[in-house]
């Protein structure tokens, strides 16, 4: 015998095709258990054959009604009523024929689901009680059996639903988990297509300036050099003039496009303020931001590269360091620019440092320092935090 399903409640999704299953097999048990009562009364001609056969229809009557009543599958008080309906129709049923105490069995599971639980197993013992009483009244000759049966019939109904409903609980929290697992999925996905697009929009625009716009530039200086080289009154100097002029269009133009591809955190602001709003943005530990020396305009490269390696190495503060304290130093000097990240967390060895995840570990910080000439060092000790350290030799254009 297995429990059948609770009663759908609003809110609760459709029954499932094995809770259709169970329920169905429900009322198979019931009104096969109530045919075989009338039955036997009237192929044995009982005394009270009319009365048997009445009984078990008015059973059957009521339990008709409350399944195709849809207050009694969303209220618990009138599944409580229903119930209690049943139970008298049974009684009586119990009354004028022996044969009632086999309605018993598909009364626990009904009384288990419609009723909290501690009430549940209490009209369990009280309908075994009744089964037992019922069975005595018509019988002369007391047996084990006739006590043993309805006890093992609660005792399991009571033990299957339970398991049923530790199983229930069981799918429906993996169908949770499930449901996580897909929409963590699909943000892990939307976040890896984000950092695409930002990689290569920043990839784009080093492109642009290091190869266009340097070419662009190159071009309008060497036009311009002969331009001074020529005699006032030579034929060639408006055209050089307007070759100049459409190479200093084209220049703008490309350094339009670096801009339009810049990351968002620098868009609206200097490096300086994208660092602080960094800082003071970050979960975790208390991050400062402090700023040293005059701070200059640099190529777009060089603040995305120090912007980059700024967040993966709080991001790694963050994660790994349990520290309480950081801070992120932007040092403008001479001719050089220098971004410090130091921690009061709990250190480790460099020598053994894994390579990161999803490339944003220190390999990928190096390589960002060293594609601009840079250098990269990690300072770090188990127990004695982390510093990490980047410099970069600021370019001609900056120093001018």
């Amino acid at each position: 015998m297995t429990a059948p399903p609770s009663p759908p409640t609003p809110g609760v999704r459709t029954l499932t095709p094995v809770s259709r299953v169970l329920r169905l097999c429900l009322h198979a048990l019931l009104f096969g258990l109530l045919a075989l009562a009338a039955g036997r009364a009237v192929a044995d001609s009982a005394p009270r054959a009319g009365w048997v056969v009445a009984a078990c229809a008015l059973l059957a009557a009521v339990y008709v009604a409350g399944v195709r009543t849809p207050v009694v599958h969303s209220s618990a008080r009138a599944g409580a009523v229903w119930l209690a309906g049943l139970c008298a129709a049974w009684a009586a049923l119990l009354v004028v024929s022996p044969d009632g105490l086999w309605i018993a069995f598909p009364l626990y599971f009904l009384e288990l689901h419609l009723l909290r639980l501690r009430w549940g197993v209490a009209a369990v013992a009280a309908t075994a009680a009744a089964a037992i009483g019922g069975f005595l009244a018509h019988s002369s000759a007391v047996t084990p059996g006739a006590f043993l049966g309805p006890l093992l019939g609660g005792a399991v109904a009571v033990a299957t639903v339970l398991g049923y409903q530790a199983l229930y609980r069981e799918s429906e929290r993996r169908r949770e988990l499930i449901e996580e697992l897909i929409t963590t999925r699909a943000e892990l996905a939307a976040a890896e297509r984000g950092a695409g697009i930002l990689a290569e929009r920043e990839r784009l625009a080093r492109e642009i300036h290091d190869t266009l716009a340097q070419g662009l530039s190159s071009i309008q200086l060497l036009l311009r050099a002969a331009e001074r080289s020529l005699p006032e009154d030579s034929a060639a100097l408006p055209h050089i003039g307007r070759a100049r002029e459409a190479a200093q269009e084209n220049l703008a133009e490309a350094r339009r496009f670096v801009r339009a591809l810049t990351p968002p955190d620098l868009e609206h602001g200097s490096l300086p303020a994208a660092l602080e709003r960094l800082c003071s943005g970050a979960p975790g530990p208390r991050v400062r931001f402090s700023l040293s020396g005059t701070p200059r305009p640099l190529p777009t490269p060089y603040e995305v590269a120090l912007l980059r390696i700024a967040q993966s190495a709080l991001a790694n503060v963050v994660r790994h360091a349990g520290a309480g304290r950081a801070e992120i130093t932007l040092t403008f000097m001479d001719s050089s620019v220098t971004l410090d990240i130091v921690d009061d967390g709990k250190g480790f060895d460099p020598t053994s440092a894994p390579s990161g995840e999803g490339g944003f570990g220190l390999p990928a910080m190096r390589s960002r320092a060293e594609t601009l000439s840079g250098l990269f060092t990690v300072e770090s000790a188990p127990g004695q935090g982390t510093a990490v350290a980047v410099t970069l030799p600021l370019p001609a254009e900056a120093l001018s």
